[in-house]
């Protein structure tokens, strides 16, 4: 058995990986049989990869055609499970309606006896001056009903007006409701977002439409040129500092650093073009990629702005998620590809202690290196240091902090709320490895980019009530999950047991 000592980082992932089933399963059980449907696909989803890992901790690891039965079973699983997830759903979509009819004639027959009131007026409450004009705001009170969204009380908010009232319905059908109400009576005036009150209560917060996000400037455009120029500089010198020259000493060598940055840009624009397609398809806009130049790996990624409104928190989650797929993919199949390719005499030597620095690299270097790994050197292929690149790009892009990509993608799942909390948590983590591995700048100068550039939340969406589906959210664990397994290193106890160095 392996003491807490030795096992210490795979031991953060699968308790961080139950952590996440727990907390997942708390939330699945207020929706019934339908939750714990849905929480089980995410069960299947991540199974083989803790199954992997689990194996893997103990000195056990599974050859190619292990991890391929896991995967089928898995996706076999997963299927199967959606089926009977439909067939729930169907059951209580009939359920519902038989209650929303009797709930809506119940509703009639009260509106019958009691006038509704649109406006909080306490007595001896004071006459709130709205900043919305009088006229349009009695507009706006007529798009509001029994059959959508109940009204009563409005409060001034900024350029607008929060409504307080009961929600009627299913808060996609009355969120489009309202906005089609809204456009045919005011026109593209305002924009209406339904959202969730700090009292956890459904609140329509109406805004001019003056408030929409801004469109990149000249001058952050040429800003953002900047930036990618000085990118391209620092993945050059990141790509000759392992090739084992100084990129500023030696400017004569500099071709021999381009292929290595040309991998690792590949990966930058791949995960740009996946965030675009992804905006694109939902016609979202988003601004130019700020790419943000470090010399330790030659990118931390780019901030990319949305310059319009997110309809609701399934797109979001899309957007986000795309980025990060598309170049965690490139990155993985690069890695893998560099593996499977490394021989005796290949471009680069690197120390076996290297493949500590990853659970997830170590164990795929593991199953394709083999005993190769217990040398002091070990041959690899180039593609193998682009690809692990790609990977830490990525994870640290999946942190579920602020405006970074995992922190859109937990706010989607789980809301503002909580996304907050870990916010707050990835930044104390970051600044507790930065202060216990000083030798390591990266955690740091990532924290302070975090603090200065992407602290905040992404803004609410129009539609913030309705939540991805569980496919949406399971996917988001995995790659939670991932990152997690890419950022942790084997301690040198455990890798040594493991056959990890010498």
């Amino acid at each position: 058995m392996l003491n807490g000592s030795e096992s210490i980082a795979t031991f953060v992932i699968v308790l961080a990986a139950f952590g996440i089933l727990a907390w997942g399963y708390n939330r699945a059980k207020s929706y019934g049989k339908l939750g714990i449907l849905a929480w089980l696909q995410s069960v299947v989803l991540m199974a083989p990869w803790l199954i992997f890992f689990g194996l893997f901790a103990v000195g056990i690891y599974l050859n190619l055609v292990g991890i391929l039965f896991l995967l089928i079973a898995s996706v076999a699983i997963y299927i199967w499970l959606g089926r009977q997830l439909r067939a729930a759903g169907q059951e209580a979509i009939l359920k519902q309606k038989a209650t929303e009819r009797l709930k809506a004639e119940a509703e009639a027959n009260f509106e019958e006896k009691q006038k509704e009131p649109t406006v909080s007026d306490k007595e001896g409450a004071s006459i709130e001056i709205m900043p919305i004009p009088d006229e349009e705001m009695a507009t706006i009170k007529e798009i509001f009903g029994i059959d959508s969204f109940f009204a009563t009380e409005t409060i001034s908010y900024q350029d607008g007006a929060i409504f307080k009232g009961n929600l009627r319905g299913e808060p996609d059908k009355v969120y489009s409701t309202l906005t089609q109400k809204l456009e045919e009576k005011l026109g593209e005036k305002y924009r209406l977002f339904l959202v969730e009150s700090p009292e956890e209560k459904p609140v329509v917060v109406v805004l001019p439409s003056t408030n929409d996000p801004k469109p990149t400037t000249l001058i952050q455009k040429n800003l953002a040129l900047v930036l990618a120029i000085a990118t391209v500089v620092t993945s050059l010198e990141a790509a000759s500092l392992l090739l084992g020259f100084d990129l500023f000493s030696n400017l004569g060598r500099y071709r021999e650093a381009i292929p290595l940055s040309l991998g690792l840009w590949t990966i930058l624009i791949a995960h740009e073009i996946g965030h675009w397609v992804m905006a694109k398809r939902h016609d979202i806009r988003l601004s130019v990629p700020f790419f943000l130049p470090t010399w330790q790996i030659g990118s931390f990624g780019a901030i990319t702005r949305f310059e319009s409104l997110i309809p609701n928190r399934t797109v979001l989650f899309d957007v986000a998620f795309a980025g990060p797929a598309a170049g965690g993919i490139i990155s993985l199949v690069m890695l893998i590809t560099g593996l499977l390719l490394s021989h005796p005499g290949s471009l680069f030597k690197l120390p076996a202690e290297f493949f500590q620095g990853s659970v997830l690299v170590g164990t795929l270097a593991k199953v394709t290196l083999g005993s190769a790994l217990q040398q002091a050197l070990v041959d690899i292929h180039p593609l193998v240091i682009i690809g692990w690149l790609g990977l830490v790009i990525t994870s640290l892009n999946l942190l579920p902090t602020g405006q970074l990509d995992g922190g859109r993608i937990v706010q989607a799942i789980y809301g503002r709320k909580i996304a907050r909390r870990t916010s707050i948590a990835t930044l104390v983590v970051l600044g507790l490895v930065a202060l216990f591995n000083p030798s390591n700048p990266i955690p740091l100068y990532w924290a302070i980019l975090i603090l200065f550039l992407q602290r905040d939340l992404e803004r609410p969406s129009l539609n913030e009530l309705s939540e991805p589906d569980d496919a949406r959210a399971a996917w988001g664990l995995l790659a939670l999950f991932l990152m997690l397994a890419t950022l942790i290193p084997l301690s040198p106890s455990l890798a040594g047991r493991l056959g990890i160095g010498l």
